[in-house]
């Protein structure tokens, strides 16, 4: 049976998504430990909190003061360190390889009732847990950028993820303030499997001329409903991290996730969006 108390919560992964994510639980009252495998990255995870943290106090948006939150956060490089934890999430690079890896030192060093979420956007959640020797207890929870102010969770179930795990990624999920769907585990699940065909036809429509940036992005604004166009919102998640999502997918589904030329273009170029501060438009 999984473990039910949730105090301490681990992550694995101090970049924009892992960060976000240990913020996120600190903020809501949880103890955290965030590990990353150079002490720079946890350095540079712990920078961002303290930039987003004080945004956000600056709107009257936490409910306690700055410092509060980042002291529940530990930082660390060394995984076992995460052996303590009530429930780890790993949040590092959408590479198979890797996060199998990171599943096979968790087991090692986790008890057996702890639950493993991933917070992979298009990778099999029953491939990252196959090696394993509980894979029941493995699960997706794909937050959405930016983690602190995006409303939603995936929940993401195995094949052998159990009910007991599922239902526990749900209350987890919404103890830190998120409202959950769930997905069975397809490539892309229920959002980049509609998102990354949408973000690349607005590319292509871009790129063949049928209007200009600005329009396609208003186009879809005032005519749909959505807060943010095609083109900006592929800038503010991450060129880089798009077209990985649709080249993954164009592998499993075929060719209506090809990834644009462009956004290939763009990627080779170095220009990934806002993080950079030039993708499709340019960024202080």
């Amino acid at each position: 049976m999984v473990r039910q108390d949730i105090e301490r919560i681990g992550v694995v992964g101090a970049g924009t998504m892992g960060s976000g994510i240990a913020q996120v639980a600190a903020t809501t009252g949880y103890d955290v430990v965030m590990r990353d495998i150079e002490s720079e990255y946890v350095e540079g995870g712990f920078d961002a909190i303290a930039d987003s943290l004080e945004r956000l106090d600056g709107k009257d948006a936490l409910p306690d003061d700055p410092e509060t939150i980042r002291e529940r956060i530990a930082g660390t490089t060394d995984l076992a360190d995460l052996a303590d934890c009530d429930l780890v999430v790993e949040a590092a690079v959408e590479n198979m390889d890797i996060k199998r890896d990171i599943f096979r030192d968790l087991e090692t060093h986790c008890d057996a009732d702890v639950m493993l979420a991933t917070n992979t956007s298009t990778l099999s959640i029953t491939s990252i847990a196959a090696p394993l020797e509980h894979p029941e207890r493995v699960v997706g929870l794909h937050f959405m950028n930016p983690v602190p102010i995006m409303e939603g969770v995936e929940i993401v179930v195995g094949e052998k993820t159990t009910a007991a795990v599922t239902d526990l990624a749900h209350e987890v999920a919404e103890a830190l303030g998120k409202t959950t769907w769930e997905s069975d585990d397809k490539p892309g699940f229920v959002t980049n499997r509609i998102l990354m065909p949408w973000l690349n036809e607005g590319i292509r429509i871009y790129d063949e001329g049928v209007a200009t940036k600005e329009d396609i992005d208003a186009g879809m604004e005032l005519g749909t409903n959505v807060p943010m166009g095609p083109l900006k919102l592929a800038d503010h998640i991450g060129l880089d991290v798009c077209l990985h999502a649709s080249e993954t997918m164009y592998e499993e589904l075929g060719d209506r996730y090809k990834p644009a030329y462009l956004l290939k273009r763009k990627v080779e170029a170095g220009d990934l969006g806002k993080k950079t501060g030039r993708g499709f438009y340019e960024y202080d």
